[in-house]
């Protein structure tokens, strides 16, 4: 079954994690975001909003369509008093015209369907200062089909479970649907790259195997029902040497001005 965003039983996955520090760094790379106003869009549990606070934003605002979600946001943000969260949506914000140096995308737009991504992307404009960038992350088909290896966790679930393949290829779209979408919104100037971020390090293998039956932050498995899950981490922890594990994830970023 799909995960509930909305369901409070769900509300801290996107919340128990760090963005780890080789993030930081491709981000300060494609833009340094310091002392500038940023928008975390579809910020889920605030996760990579915290991060933009770490590196010096002078206000960050996260959005998110979920009560749920933006209830552990606040909580894992608590400590910042210039990170603030409200609730809307990628096609309507509710954020004023020209607030944002910057917009982050970060993982939204394989939740919406490709007839809304013009769209998605206008709004992003929209909020935009005159000179400001939009950043979006997200995973093509061919970043999804990429094959396991100690590394890279993800191509696992595709190979235990190969009904999972077409349920995250169908969700994502391609890289000339994105560059379409983006110059339709009136972005002209648009740059796209392949990149590996560490999403996590794990100490040992069940350190993993906890995070994998917890589903964190990873909508895909909840495609899975409890004994396959159970199955699906037995197959990957046995893949893996008996040493620190370091997970990556192979993304695309589109920087659009």
């Amino acid at each position: 079954m799909p995960i509930d965003f909305h369901a409070e039983k769900n509300r801290d996955t996107y919340a128990k994690r760090e963005a780890n520090a080789s993030w930081s760094e491709l981000l300060r790379g494609l833009f340094p975001v310091q002392g500038l106003q940023v928008a975390d869009i579809g910020c889920g549990g605030g996760i990579y909003s915290k991060a933009l606070a770490d590196m010096g934003a002078a206000q960050v605002t996260g959005v998110d369509f979920s009560e749920e979600m933006l209830t552990a946001a606040r909580v894992n943000c608590a400590e910042f008093s210039h990170v603030k969260f409200v609730q809307g949506n990628a096609l309507a914000t509710g954020l004023p015209d020209g607030v944002a140096d910057v917009v982050l995308e970060r993982a939204l737009t394989h939740h919406l369907p490709q007839r809304d991504l013009a769209a998605c992307f206008a709004e992003a404009r929209r909020i935009l200062k005159p000179g400001g960038v939009l950043l979006v992350q997200n995973r093509t088909p061919e970043d999804c089909l990429l094959p396991g290896s100690e590394t890279h966790l993800r191509g696992y679930f595709l190979e235990k479970y190969p009904r999972l393949r077409d349920r995250e290829v169908g969700r994502r779209h391609d890289s000339r649907t994105m560059n379409e979408a983006l110059q339709e919104a009136g972005f002209a100037d648009v740059t796209e790259q392949n990149v590996w971020e560490t999403r996590r390090v794990y100490a040992t293998g069940d350190e993993l195997r906890n995070d994998l039956l917890a589903r964190t932050g990873r909508s895909i498995l909840h495609e899975l029902n409890d004994s396959e899950l159970a199955d699906l981490v037995d197959y990957i922890v046995d893949k893996l040497p008996p040493q620190e594990i370091v997970e990556q994830d192979r993304w695309t970023i589109w920087s659009a001005r």
